[in-house]
């Protein structure tokens, strides 16, 4: 896969939108296009071969989902990058509600789910210029549109669902919808409303859970989430911390299941 197999597909987006049916990541794509002073743009593929997650975990990609990665060049200092996977994660989730119908919540920090499950991620990724400036941000999605025929592999499915049981003619909406609200949040970036509206649909304060960092897993409850995206917990020693995305996941304790 190139990136010359990718045609244009469109602008209606408000940035200039690529597509192909297939390839291995449209989040290398994006970074391949930036490496070659690519300016904005959207890549979007029907199916992935090798899609990524947060942590180097692999993304289950088949022809069933939605995967596009944002190229974007925006003026951020660098410890305000985060701030582009806060907008992916509103833009995707009241995509699913407007289109789907469907309550969608969002689990620190870029997971978005239905009932629970995930049935979207985000990867979000960035390049540095030589004086600490962002010289590049790639925000990469992949939405769970319909189940797979096949069903989803038996380790995810516990945890994974999709918008939709089946192909019911909705995807190319939902596509349009998600980009569309991306597009108008990052042109006016308003963060303080953006965060207000992530805050508002994560479910993960108030739930016990497990902080996983530096190959230890500890038991805490999730207290708020802050102004800058940093998750605020307590430890059963008393201890509170505000969790940053860095090398930090967590997972929601049993008992709130």
């Amino acid at each position: 896969m190139s990136l010359k197999d990718y045609s244009f597909y469109t602008d209606d987006y408000g940035i200039r939108t690529f597509a192909a049916p297939l390839t291995d990541s449209t989040n290398n794509d994006a970074k391949a296009a930036a490496a070659e002073g690519a300016g904005e743009a959207l890549y979007i593929a029907r199916e992935q071969t090798a899609g990524r997650g947060r942590l180097g975990r692999s993304f289950f990609s088949p022809g069933s989902g939605i995967y596009m990665s944002f190229l974007l060049r925006p003026l951020l200092k660098a410890e305000d990058v985060t701030r582009i996977t806060t907008l992916a994660a509103v833009a995707v989730a009241e995509a699913i509600e407007a289109v789907a119908g469907k309550n969608a919540g969002i689990k620190w920090v870029n997971d978005v789910c239905i009932d629970g499950k995930k049935a979207a991620g985000i990867l979000t990724e960035a390049g540095f210029a030589a004086d600490g400036g962002v010289s590049w941000v790639v925000a990469g999605i992949g939405v769970n549109a319909y189940a797979p025929e096949s069903g989803f592999p038996e380790e995810l499915r516990s945890i994974a669902t999709a918008v939709w049981p089946s192909d019911n003619g909705k995807k190319e909406a939902l596509t349009r919808a998600i980009a569309e609200r991306f597009m108008e949040d990052y042109r006016t970036f308003d963060f303080k409303d953006i965060h207000k509206r992530y805050r508002k649909r994560s479910f993960v304060p108030g739930k016990r859970i497990y902080v996983l960092k530096n190959g230890e897993k500890t038991p805490a409850l999730a207290l708020d989430i802050d102004a800058e995206n940093h998750l605020l917990v307590r430890y059963a020693d008393g201890r509170e911390e505000a969790l940053s995305t860095g090398e930090v996941s967590i997972r929601i304790h049993e008992e709130n299941v």
